[in-house]
């Protein structure tokens, strides 16, 4: 028997129903921040994330899928949404007229070969968004305040925005450099992947996940000691714009973000103060370094299977239609030949309608009626279609009443 890989599964059933409603809050929130959205391809050349991404992060280093095609072209399979995004961005020349800024969101699947673990697969769907255009700071609050209001309208109350700046290239090379003066004389005491990274970004060893909590790295350099004048203002605005649009924020000085294109504003969401659900921040370097002009940008990214275990996890009710509106039952060709157009004009008409495609008898259609949990039925017969009528039923109170059958789809406006 052929199964499915390891890191990734099948969705249906309530699951599809589950991802289906979130998809629609995002996507009604993003419509109403005026973004539209995009899908990139599932493929890109292998060159877009070594150099977007960043060669020295674990997502290139470790996780991506790459491979050679039959045209001897370096492939990597799509394992984040902004690098993609910006090659769209570039490829259409999109900053021949930046008037305004360039708004775009996506819902689209991405893959990384890691430990599959609880909210976290080889194959997973992400959530973002990218705006591109605008270095105001009004931007970068905007960008977190949707991805606030993202989690809040599915009923996370209990989120914190995790805080932090890199501050402009100067800012940065000089904090890069401040990390390195520090770690270089501990080097034996960090981890082997960290060991390398003092040398290749420093900054990533603030990120690491296995000497997070000792002594070395909670008294390590912060960012905010070694800000220029310019960054230290514009942080201090951030937080002005936050407290005005009444996020609730915290300043998380050892946030440093996983991927190699951040700068300036960079943020968490993070859930009962200890779960992270997304993040994102300002990359106005990386249209260039992809070859495009010079071109401010802020983004954001969130995984569906971490967000819906948290939602389980806190009890949140997924609105889920587990019923049906109508179920017709026939037993003749006739009446079988009567539920098909029926069927037609129903579904056409906004109904969700159902009947026997099995050719079961009569007593196993009134079984479908209720696993279907259908909320009314119609029992086809033969001698009131002569008079062109029907008789509805409720399944619920088990009331009947005669109609005309050309009334159906207003009896089931009135009543439904």
């Amino acid at each position: 028997m052929i199964t499915k890989q390891k890191g990734t599964y099948d969705i249906y059933g309530d699951l599809a129903k589950k991802r289906a409603y979130i998809n629609d809050v995002l996507a009604a929130l993003c419509e109403k921040y005026n973004y539209g959205y995009i899908e990139t391809p599932v493929f890109e050349a292998s060159e877009l994330y070594h150099r977007g991404v960043g060669d020295a992060t674990d997502m290139v280093q470790k996780e991506t899928y790459d491979f050679v095609d039959r045209g001897e072209r370096n492939i990597t399979l799509r394992p984040e949404g902004t690098a993609g995004v910006v090659r769209w961005f570039i490829e259409n020349k999109l900053y021949g007229n930046m008037s305004d800024p360039v708004k775009v969101y996506y819902n689209m699947k991405m893959y990384r070969y890691e430990r599959p673990q609880s909210g976290r697969n080889r194959e997973f769907t992400q959530w973002g968004f990218e705006c591109f255009g605008s270095d105001d700071v009004l931007a970068d609050a905007e960008a977190i305040s949707l991805a606030y209001n993202a989690y809040r309208l599915l009923g996370l109350d209990n989120i914190t925005i995790k805080l932090n700046t890199l501050g402009d290239f100067e800012s940065r090379t000089n904090y890069r450099e401040a990390l390195v003066n520090y770690f270089k004389p501990h080097i034996s005491e960090l981890c082997p992947d960290c060991q390398e990274r003092i040398n290749k970004n420093p900054l990533r060893i603030l990120d690491c996940k296995v000497d997070d909590k000792s002594e070395l790295h909670k008294n390590a350099p912060k960012t905010l000691d070694y800000l220029n004048e310019e960054s230290r203002t514009r942080f201090e605005r951030l937080q002005e714009l936050l407290d005005l649009m009444d996020i609730n924020y915290e300043i998380d000085t050892k946030l440093v973000r996983g991927l190699d294109y951040y700068d300036h504003t960079v943020f968490e969401v993070v859930l009962n103060d200890s779960y992270a659900l997304g993040g994102g921040g300002r990359y106005n370097g990386l249209v260039e370094t992809l070859d495009g002009p010079s071109i401010p940008a802020v983004g954001f990214a969130m995984g569906y299977d971490r967000t819906i275990l948290a939602m389980e996890e806190n009890d949140i009710s997924i609105p889920i239609n587990d019923s049906i509106d109508l179920y017709l039952l026939y037993v003749s060709d006739s009446e079988k030949e009567t539920a098909s157009y029926l069927l037609q004009d129903l579904r056409l008409n906004g109904f969700i309608a159902e009947t026997d495609l099995m050719c079961k008898s009569l007593k196993s259609q009134f079984k479908s009626v209720d696993r279907y949990n259908a909320k009314y039925l119609i029992v086809l017969n033969d001698e009131d279609l002569k008079n062109s009528q029907v008789t509805i039923k409720d399944n619920k109170t088990k009331e009947e009443e005669k109609i005309s059958i050309n009334d159906i789809v207003d009896y089931l406006d009135m009543h439904l």
